[in-house]
């Protein structure tokens, strides 16, 4: 374990109240950190500002509070740092690796591209080497690529355990700045991320594809690699994945019935880290908090645990 100050975060997107999976993956990272007096950062990723809004963000902060996952500092907002990911954007056209793209979604998506076994496609470079005449003869705007490697990424996951990917044939040159101007995720988070010095990066275990791009990104721009956690997801008893469709499980609504004591002893027990539903704080958790008790496979949460 390094000896160096450990600098967790939540970055939440700022769309609507939280649900469940937010507040347990919030709770994990949170425990971590402070099991280790750590600092906690707070991030909003509201790149898409069609769906977030600073109303949601606000509300957001109330719920933490109210759950008592306090945070040391909040780094501005995604929708507040295009000045800083033009920078990175101009280092990586510096090195070379930059080219754009004209691809279409329907083109990208179409049953002739390459697919991974669970639908991902894999882009093939398709205007990688594209002649100055022919980009000039499309007329619309293109997105932007990063050049990958052929190159296995390998990480070492706090709860999932070993896990490798070949961007090259995974995944595929990335895009990092869409046909609009918008930073991509990928792009947006390796900078905040490196910016604020985090050292441990807690997130669902659907985002676990993400942490190879992001290891080549950080290496790209002089970042050390953080340790990764990606938790699992919450299900239903019928194996549906708990999301803001479900009303009733927000925080909106769970705040009216349980008392956050009630809540976070409720997600603890699911996730292993407790041997009994007891109701608990957030800072009583971090006192016995380990990894090694966290299942690593998909939890399953009844909502009559709740009452």
């Amino acid at each position: 374990m390094s000896s160096k100050p450990v600098v967790g975060r939540f970055a939440p997107t700022p769309s609507g109240r939280m649900h469940l999976g937010n507040v347990f993956a919030a709770l994990i990272a949170w425990a971590s950190v402070r099991s280790r007096d750590g600092e906690m950062v707070l991030r909003m990723e509201d790149l898409d500002t069609q769906r977030t809004s600073g109303e949601f963000a606000q509300v957001l902060r109330e719920d933490l509070n109210w759950l008592g996952l306090t945070y040391d500092r909040e780094t501005p907002a995604q929708s507040l740092r295009s000045g800083a990911y033009d920078q990175y954007f101009e280092q990586l056209r510096q090195m070379g690796l930059l080219y754009p793209c004209f691809c279409t979604r329907s083109q990208l998506h179409s049953v002739n591209a390459p697919h991974l076994s669970d639908g991902t496609y894999v882009y093939t470079g398709t205007c990688r080497n594209l002649t100055e005449e022919q980009r000039a003869s499309f007329n619309r705007k293109p997105a932007w690529r990063v050049m990958v490697p052929d190159k296995v990424w390998e990480v070492e996951d706090r709860v999932q355990g070993h896990y490798e990917l070949n961007l090259a044939t995974d995944c595929g040159d990335m895009v990092v700045r869409r046909a609009d101007g918008v930073y991509v995720y990928q792009l947006a988070v390796t900078v905040d991320d490196g910016e604020a010095g985090v050292t441990e990066v807690v997130r669902g275990m659907d985002l676990l594809s993400s942490a190879p791009r992001q290891m080549y990104l950080q290496e790209l721009f002089g970042f050390p690699h953080p340790e990764y956690g990606h938790v699992p997801m919450l299900l239903a008893p019928d194996g549906r994945r708990l999301s803001k469709r479900d009303k009733d499980l927000d925080l909106g609504e769970l705040r009216k019935r349980v008392t956050p004591e009630k809540l976070i002893g409720t997600l603890a027990h699911a996730a292993g880290l407790i041997d009994q539903n007891t109701a608990l704080s957030a800072r009583e958790l971090a006192k016995e908090f380990s990894w090694d008790r966290l299942k690593g496979d998909s939890i399953f949460l009844d909502a009559s645990d709740l009452l």
